[in-house]
């Protein structure tokens, strides 16, 4: 008998090249699983994954990034263009490297989008005790600061033997394969562990391909959904980020054809629909529309498929008002699926939208009903083309201006990435989201300084497409570094820097809440402590310049327009700069139709504070718990 096969490699050398022939597989089309590794090197990764990475050449692509977080956050953008089926990898150095990788794995687990982070880490031979960075605990000698990211990761080892990388490495690729686990996923790799060498197996190197399968719901639990479906009046679908992963966009649409039921969307949902469909009727929750949130006030059952109803969808649990509301679910998680005292259908979402529809053949929703939503969407639409107009293109456009011009001049192939600050409500309630994957929110972890490298992770999965990364002065603050990036890379992005001079989203809360906006303005500070009214001479389009981009600076609407062409026309990372305007009366987005729970002070002196508890108190008494 022959013996089997070995091949010696060091530990990174067999991770790169494990890694190299991973693929899923999703209705009989292949995906690499993991494309490329971001990574900036330091001790602790830089002689072993760097030196793995270099000698495995286009076998695992190398992308250098800047900022750790980014890196991450560049990779989830690419997982979630990709539908989940392709993803990447970052590695870090140990101590500060490794810790920066938090807020985005936090991100990516939130969002249930896949990314494999492989940090250094200290030495596992402890030959060298403490080393540079090393946290020391004395009471766990096993400890680093890498187990900062246990609670993040959806899978995390450390990897103290080579033998041990074999059934690590299985379970990291098992997790970033699954569309119910996925999320971040962490091999700490100790240094000196990752330098040593060992005889592989040949067959670990092999091709492996991991099926993404889409399963059916349980035939009794289907009848129990189409048995309540068939029984309500007013029914209502959410369709969250989870129709878009399973790539069940045309499955709802004929779902929404065939039963005339309306649909909003989530955030992560919206361009589940087309804007111009029916049925239809825009973001709901918090940041929805005045259509979808009458409509759920009054649904008698509410169908969510591929949600986790979040606060913000659910008004902090108030939007559900009808007495008698019963609600399905049809989400690939169990854990999803039963929320909110739900019927439940575990299943994929493509597989069971056809299911449902397969199984109400013939029933359709009271065409009173149908006509009332129709009309609302439509005055809807009036008050979005009031929020987008200028009377004069030679005036300083509002930030729904901003968007409106925007608009005017996106097709079915833009891609729109924003994440926080006040964009994603003015987005949520007003973008008319023309293809399945233009409208790219992240709003799990709404994360400032996401927009510009997921820009990047985006326009990397989709080199064909226009990419827009949409952020106010508060976030560009917060992470321009890979700026840098696109620009070395050549990756075609367009930023979107919209002036507002302050935090205008956390500044409205604040007003709202009793805060009277304290901290939340960028202005020069007088000597009483208090905020003169002139601006800080600070120059964002001047910075994204300096980093690298072609600077278009608009000043009026019309300058805007032309800027907006000229950007989307460009070979090479580009930048619009708008400086906002921001008096009360130039056209905004439509307030909040839904409440959103930020608890107030029950006791305090000032007179704000004193009013802001007594509306808390009468928003809060119509909370209810759904069981």
């Amino acid at each position: 008998m022959n013996a089997p096969t070995t091949r010696r490699l060091t530990v990174a050398q067999a991770l790169v090249e494990f890694l190299a022939h991973q693929y899923t597989e999703r209705d009989g089309r292949r995906h690499r699983l993991i494309s490329a590794c971001w990574g900036i090197f330091g001790h602790g990764n830089v002689a072993g994954i760097g030196q793995a990475l270099l000698e495995s050449g286009d076998a695992l692509p190398y992308l250098q990034g800047r900022n750790e977080q980014a890196m991450v956050h560049a990779a989830v953008g690419y997982a979630r263009q990709c539908d989940r089926l392709s993803a990447q990898a970052v590695t870090t150095s140990i101590g500060p490297g490794a810790t920066n990788l938090v807020t985005g794995a936090a991100l990516a687990t939130v969002n249930r989008l896949p990314v494999l982070l492989l940090p250094g880490d200290v030495f596992a031979t402890r030959s060298a005790d403490p080393v540079l960075q090393q946290l020391e605990v004395p009471s766990a000698g096993d400890v680093s600061v890498n187990d900062a990211l246990r609670p993040v990761s959806r899978y995390f080892d450390r990897v103290t033997r080579p033998e041990a990388l074999i059934p690590a490495a299985l379970q990291a690729v098992r997790v970033l394969a699954d569309p119910v686990d996925t999320g971040a996923v962490t091999l700490a790799l100790p240094q000196d562990v990752q330098a040593e060498a060992y005889d592989w197996p040949e067959e670990f190197f092999a091709d492996r391909v991991w099926r993404v399968a889409r399963p059916a719901p349980d035939a009794a639990a289907l009848a129990e959904a189409v048995h309540a479906i068939r029984g309500a009046r007013r029914p209502l679908l959410i369709a969250g980020g989870g129709v878009h992963h399973s790539e069940a966009e045309e499955a709802l649409r004929a779902f929404a054809d065939a039963t005339g039921i309306p649909v909003a969307s989530t955030q992560a949902g919206k361009g589940s629909l087309r804007h111009d469909h029916p049925a239809d009727v825009g973001g709901i929750g918090h940041t929805g529309t005045a259509t979808a949130d009458a409509l759920a006030r009054e649904a008698d059952l509410v169908i969510g498929v591929g949600t986790r109803y979040t606060d913000f969808t659910t008004a902090s649990s108030t939007l559900f008002a009808a007495p008698g509301v019963r609600f399905v679910n049809l989400n690939i998680a169990p854990f999803d699926a039963h929320k909110l005292g739900a019927a439940s259908l575990v299943a994929d979402a493509r597989a069971g939208l056809e299911a449902l529809t397969g199984a109400l053949s013939g029933h359709r929703v009271a065409a009173a009903y149908e006509a009332g939503y129709r009309a609302a969407k439509e005055e809807w639409e009036r008050r979005v083309d009031a929020a987008y107009g200028a009377a004069d293109d030679s005036v300083r456009p509002s930030q729904t201006q901003v968007l409106g011009a925007l608009d005017g001049i996106v097709d079915d192939t833009d891609v729109i990435i924003n994440a926080a600050g006040s964009l994603p409500g003015d987005l949520h309630k007003l973008w008319r989201a023309r293809s399945r994957r233009q409208y790219h929110l992240e709003y799990g972890y709404s994360c400032m300084g996401y927009e510009i490298p997921a820009a990047i992770g985006v326009r990397l999965a989709a080199p064909d497409r226009p990419v827009w990364a949409l952020v106010g002065d508060g976030t560009y603050l917060m992470n321009p570094t890979e700026i840098v990036t696109a620009v070395q890379e050549g990756v075609n992005i367009t930023v979107v820097i919209v002036q507002n001079h302050g935090y205008a989203s956390i500044g409205g809360l604040s007003e709202a809440t009793g805060g009277e906006r304290f901290g939340t303005a960028y202005r020069f500070r007088a000597g009483d402590g208090t905020y003169t009214g002139a601006p800080l001479p600070v120059d964002l389009a001047a910075n994204a310049a300096s980093l690298g981009m072609d600077v278009l600076r608009a000043a009026t609407v019309g300058e805007l327009r032309a800027a907006l062409v000229k950007a989307r026309g460009a070979n090479r990372p580009t930048c619009v700069y708008v400086e906002t305007e921001t008096a009360d009366t130039v056209p905004g987005a439509p307030d909040a139709q839904a409440w959103w729970d930020v608890p107030v002070a029950e006791t305090a002196t000032r007179p704000a504070a004193v009013a802001a508890r007594e509306a808390y108190d009468r928003h809060a008494a119509g909370r209810r718990r759904h069981l």
